[in-house]
């Protein structure tokens, strides 16, 4: 197994450094993952411009949480679960929704079930969705748009579960309490 460097701002590639700076902005830390991260600067800033794009989607803070921690969960991503559950949390996210995401209960809302179904669907079929499932989703009040979104969370979440997945990224002490 390959061993990881959690990098700091003394030994960071310098490419990294400002990069750290956005993040201990938006989180108010240098996570871990972002630590990782930082031995591939492109990566990490590619990381962090997706997920600020993602933020600025359609979704509303119940929805983003869906299909992050759909994707979480499906990648069985011990890091970002809890990174998630957290920030799901900070979000103010109903527990409710945090819950059942974490137990894989069906969400109580229609809508933010078709999400997680439909997202779910396109991890596992590779962005393949039958025309049932793409009917399922419009029919609760989503469309194209919604559809090119989930693509883009897809893609963020590929970034963090993968890397996690490769550098066994210790989880923050922030997060521990939300681990599974």
């Amino acid at each position: 197994m390959t061993d990881f460097t959690l990098y700091n701002n003394d030994n960071a590639p310098e490419a990294a450094k400002p990069l750290f700076e956005n993040s201990i902005k938006a989180f108010g830390m240098l996570p871990n993952l972002h630590a990782v991260m930082a031995e591939a600067p492109a990566l990490l800033e590619g990381y962090q411009q997706i997920h600020r794009l993602f933020q600025q989607t359609s979704f509303n803070d119940e929805e983003l949480t869906v299909v992050w921690q759909a994707i979480n969960i499906e990648h069985s991503c011990h890091y970002c679960v809890p990174a998630h559950t957290a920030i799901a949390n900070m979000m103010k996210v109903d527990s409710a929704i945090i819950n059942a995401l974490l137990d894989g209960s069906p969400l109580a809302n229609p809508k933010l079930e078709a999400l997680r179904a439909t997202t779910l669907a396109m991890v596992r079929n590779r962005g393949v969705l039958a025309d049932e499932e793409v009917e399922n989703f419009f029919a609760v009040g989503y469309g194209n748009q919604q559809l090119l979104e989930i693509v883009l969370g897809i893609s963020q979440k590929i970034l963090s579960n993968y890397t996690n997945h490769l550098a066994d990224t210790p989880v923050d002490e922030a997060f521990k309490k939300f681990a599974v």
